[in-house]
C-alpha cells in the first residue's frame, strides 16, 4: 500500500465530529467518576487503537485512577478480523483487588475483548467492565455489550481518533468513514 498520499485520499465523510467525540468523552469520563468514587480503579487501555481514547479520557475521570495497557491482535494489516486473537504485551500488575475498566477503541466483531474479559476474569478483579468510544453492534460475533458505550456507528471501515488503516490515519480529530477505493 502506498502510504506517501495526502491524507483525504483516504477519506470519506466525517461520521462522528471531533466537537461530539469530546462531548462524548466528558460524558463517559463524568459517569465513571460518579460509579467509581471511594474505590481502587485501573483503567485498561487496549493498544494501539485505544490510546488516543483512553488519553482523553483519564483526563475527564476526577478521582485516583491507576492504568495500564495491553496489545492483541486480531487483524494484522487486513480490514477484516482474522477471528484469532493474539496477546502480544500483557499489563504488568495484579487485578486481585481492583475494579477494573477495558478501554477500547471499537467494539466490532466483539472477539477480542470476549478474550479479554475471560482473561481478566481468571486474575480475580472485583469487578470488570468495558468502556468503548465506538460501537458497530451490526458487525457482532459474539454476545457481547459494553457497560460504557460511547457513540453507536453504522456497519463503515472507520478511520481516525485512534481507529487506524494498516497502520495510518490514527492521527484525525474526527471520525471517518475510510473511502471504499483505498481496501477493495
Amino acid at each position: 500500500m502506498d502510504k506517501t498520499r495526502e491524507i483525504s485520499e483516504y477519506l470519506g465523510d466525517v461520521l462522528v465530529s471531533k466537537e461530539r467525540i469530546q462531548e462524548m468523552v466528558k460524558d463517559l469520563g463524568r459517569r465513571i467518576t460518579e460509579d467509581y468514587k471511594g474505590k481502587k480503579l485501573i483503567l485498561i487501555g487496549v493498544l494501539k487503537g485505544g490510546f488516543v481514547f483512553m488519553a482523553d479520557l483519564v483526563r475527564e475521570i476526577k478521582i485516583p485512577i491507576e492504568m495500564d495497557f495491553i496489545a492483541v491482535s486480531s487483524y494484522g494489516s487486513s480490514t477484516k478480523t482474522s477471528g484469532v486473537v493474539r496477546l502480544i504485551k500483557d499489563i504488568d500488575v495484579p487485578l486481585n483487588d481492583k475494579h477494573v475498566i477495558i478501554v477500547e477503541d471499537i467494539i466490532d466483531s466483539g472477539l477480542t475483548l470476549t478474550y479479554l474479559k475471560e482473561m481478566f476474569s481468571a486474575r480475580n478483579p472485583l469487578s470488570l467492565k468495558i468502556c468503548t468510544a465506538f460501537d458497530k453492534p451490526d458487525r457482532r460475533k459474539v454476545e457481547l455489550t459494553a457497560e460504557y458505550t460511547g457513540i453507536t456507528i453504522p456497519d463503515k471501515y472507520v478511520v481516525g481518533y485512534g481507529l487506524d488503516y494498516d497502520g495510518i490515519l490514527r492521527n484525525l480529530h474526527d471520525l471517518y468513514e475510510l473511502d471504499e477505493k483505498v481496501y477493495k
